[in-house]
Order: C-alpha cells, then structure tokens, then sequence
C-alpha cells in the first residue's frame, strides 16, 4: 500500500491532469474568435479545432482505460500526460490551422490516455472515507477547472503577451505537464504489466467505429442540416456495437482479454447506475449549450455576462463533491436518487420562473446554483457507489465506462436539446427566446426525472443483490458448520 504522506502528491499529480484536460476545452472556445483572426481559419476549421478534439477524447477512452490495465496505469498515465504536453507546446507554435486541428486531434488522444488512469488510480490507492474524499476532489477540480477555463482564457487572450494573442493558452500547459509528470513518476506506485495478455485489436476497432458512428453525426449534424449521411451513420452505428458485442463475447469464451469486460454490464445495478449518469448529464451539457444562445442571442446579453451566470452553477457542483464524504452510509447510499429529484425540481423551477416573467438576475442564478449542488451530489456518490462495486480487476473497465458515457451523453445532449431550441426560434426576440427556453428546461426536468428513475432501480437492486448474497454467505457459513 502506498505510503500515507505520498498520497497527496498522488492527487496531485493525479488530478493535476483532470484539471488540464478539463480546462483545454474551455479555453479554446473562448480564444476561437482570436484563432480565426490570426489563422484565418475558415468555419470548419474552427470546428474542428474544438471538435476533433473532443472526438478523439470520447472514441479513445475506453481503449486507453485497457491499455492501462494492460501495460499498467502509471505508464499510460506518463505517457498520456508526456503526449498531452507536447501537442500543447505543437499548438501553441502551429502555422496554420491545419497544423492546429491535427495537433488538438493529437492531444484529445492523449488527454484520453491519462484520464481514465485518474480515477483508477483512486480506486487502487484510497478505501473507504479516503476514496469518497478523492472522489469529492476529483469533483471540485471538474468543477474549478470549468470555472478558470473560462476566466483564463479571456485574461490570456486580452492580454495578449507577446503580441502572441492565443498562444499562451496552449503554451501555458508545457510546465504545467513537466511538473506533473514529475510528481508522478516520483509518488505513484509502480504496477505491474498484465504478462501474457495483448491488446484486444479486433475489439479496439469495432467499438471505435461504432463510436465514430455515433458521435460524429452528434456533432456535425446541426451544422450539416441533419441531411441524409447523418442518419445513415446513425443507422450503421447499431450493427456496429452489435459486432462489437459479439465480438467480445466469442473472445471471452475463448478466454482472451477483450477491450471491456461486457460482464459489468450485466450487473443491473451498474447498468442502472451509469443510465443515471448518462441521462443527468445529457441535460448539463444541453443546458450549458442552450443557456449561451438563450442569454446571447435571445437577451441580447454580452458574453462576459454569459459566462459569469454559469459560475453558482459550476461552484455548487464542486462544493457538493467534499459533503458527500461527510454524510452516513445511509446518505451516500441515496445521494444519486435525491441529487437528481432535486436537480429535476430546479430545472422546472427554472422553467416556472420564466412563465411568471423572471428571466435572469439573482434569482434566477439561485436557480442554476441549485441544479449544480444537485448535479454535484449526484455525481460525485454515483461515481463513488460505481467504483467501490467493482474488484481492483475491472477498475479500468469502470473507469473508462464513467469517463465514456457522460462524455457521449454530453455530446447527445447538445444535439438534441440545442435542435429542439433552434426549431424553436425562427426570429429574434426575447419572448421567442423566452418560451423556446422555457419547453427546453420543462424537457431537462423530464430528462432529469428519468434520470432519478433509473437512480431509484440502481439502488433497489444494489439492495437485492446485497441480499441476495447475504443469503449465500449464511449458507455457505452452515454449511461449513455441519461439515
């Protein structure tokens, strides 16, 4: 076991790069105004730029979450962290915006070979109220990261160093990351290689062309019209994770090592357990897509003051991660069921202010406050309940199924929910922009009550299986007795 006062270097280094990863995403949509102007980019480029990126993060996180079983989680969290620093310092100095899309394509790939290797680590360092207390940081830094990402971004672009505009924001990651890679070399344990186990490749690439299928269409969709190609790829992707399945399943007969461990969904508990996670998270992606163009475009607001907003929000997510820790047994056992009825309750709320004319200010802030609390309490005993139900075998199995799920329900969120509000706004005006808002959080209510649903199954059949083998272990012990 490590040593106990190497354990916060540890989350250091550990959480150090949820921070970068998180932040990079909120810095460059900030600077992308800044980027068209000193690259000339053109509109798809600028997509690109922030798409690619998350692309490559979303289809590679499951794979790099095996490979850390594999060849072990410190080396793919280094090495995930040493490609991330150099596609940083590769960004910073591009050209063109070629160079710079296919460098942020670089980087999501690295970003996705250290973040799974996260909380991993927390699963095989930290027990009981330690790991609950991880988990709680693990949320904060989600959280803060969000928040500076926005305030970073406009500072280093303003300012301007140099006369190098954008840069800084990419260049400021190369000693951030030496620091990291560092620390972790220094106090995170060594673990073993899995000897006799290779990469599944066939797995590999089956799920990431169902992936693709899926998360492609997602993104590019609003912008292509959602013409014919889209839901032809949306069609493919079926049979695609039907192959998959079937793929690694035969494997597992055969007794190789597939890219996930298809037995943890079997478990109803964590199927239940991550539809929870994914539905909750369909609506914060949505909603902080749908708010910029309700408070932009509808209100005619500044984006200063767009960003500003999501601040109680994002502050409330992180402030609940740590009071998780600090609640009973009984508490966190239903701290993803109330998290997310109190998170349904805030959304229509919100919806209720809009009907009585309350479209912004302190009490519509409140508001958002309350959803990211809720959000926060959810999330973090949802992930903490998901860990601590798995061996220390299917910890990267878990871990690259929580960091995958929401990240793709996310991006599901925003093409849903962000169309729905689009068709709704034909024109400008604020009593356009009003009731489009108003249905959307009304949907983010049902969404969320779903959610809470699916919470409720998880916990109801965590308990019978508790039961169930309660039950086994009594007869085992009689057993034994009358032997």
């Amino acid at each position: 076991m490590l040593a106990q006062q190497s354990k916060p270097w540890l989350l250091v280094a550990l959480l150090g790069a949820v921070f970068l990863g998180n932040i990079d995403v909120a810095v460059v949509n900030i600077a992308l105004p800044a980027i068209h102007a000193s690259l000339h980019a053109s509109d798809a480029e600028l997509e690109l730029i922030v798409s690619g990126y998350t692309l490559a993060y979303g289809v590679s996180l499951i794979t790099c979450a095996r490979l850390g079983y594999l060849r072990g989680y410190l080396r793919m969290f280094i090495l995930g962290l040493g490609v991330f620093t150099l596609t940083s310092l590769a960004c910073g100095l591009a050209p063109n915006a070629l160079v710079l899309v296919m460098m942020r394509i670089i980087q999501g790939i690295g970003t996705a070979m250290m973040v799974p290797q996260v909380l991993t680590g927390i699963q095989i360092n930290f027990e009981g109220a330690a790991r609950v207390r991880a988990i709680g940081l693990f949320t904060i830094v989600l959280s803060g990261s969000a928040i500076l990402g926005q305030i970073l971004g406009g500072v280093l672009v303003s300012a301007n160093l140099f006369g190098a505009t954008w840069r800084p924001i990419f260049l400021i990651n190369v000693p951030i990351g030496v620091i990291l890679m560092i620390l972790a070399a220094t106090f995170l344990p060594v673990d073993q290689r899995q000897q006799g186990q290779r990469l599944d490749l066939g797995g590999v690439a089956t799920l990431s062309a169902a992936l693709l299928l899926l998360v492609v269409p997602l993104i590019f969709g609003q912008d292509a019209g959602w013409s014919v190609w889209i839901w032809i790829c949306f069609l493919a992707s079926l049979p695609a994770f039907a192959i998959f399945v079937g793929w690694e399943r035969k494997l597992a007969r055969r007794g190789g090592s597939p890219v996930l461990n298809l037995r943890l969904l079997t478990r109803l508990p964590i199927v239940y357990g991550l539809a929870c996670l994914a539905l909750s998270n369909v609506t914060y992606f949505a909603m902080l897509f749908v708010l910029a163009l309700y408070l932009q475009q509808g209100l005619g607001e500044t984006p200063t003051y767009a960003g500003l907003i999501l601040v109680p929000w994002v502050a409330a997510f992180g402030i609940a991660g740590p009071l998780v820790g600090r609640l009973p047994a009984t508490g966190r056992r239903l701290a993803p069921l109330l998290g997310t009825l109190l998170l349904a309750a805030s959304y229509a709320s919100l919806g209720v202010t809009l009907l009585a004319g309350v479209t912004t200010g302190p009490l519509f802030m409140s508001l958002l406050g309350i959803g990211g609390f809720s959000l926060g309490l959810q999330f973090t005993a949802l992930v903490t309940l998901l860990t601590s139900s798995v061996k220390s075998r299917d910890a990267a199995d878990m871990s690259g199924l929580l960091n995958t799920i929401p990240r793709i329900a996310g991006v599901l969120g925003v093409a849903v929910f962000g169309s729905l509000y689009l068709s709704l706004v034909p024109g400008k005006g604020q009593g356009i922009a009003i009731h489009a808002f108003t249905i959307v959080l009304f949907a983010f209510a049902a969404t969320a009550f779903l959610a809470a649903v699916a919470a409720y199954l998880s916990l109801h059949y965590a308990k019978s299986a508790a039961s169930d083998d309660a039950v086994v272990l009594r007869q085992e012990r009689l057993s034994e007795v009358e032997g």
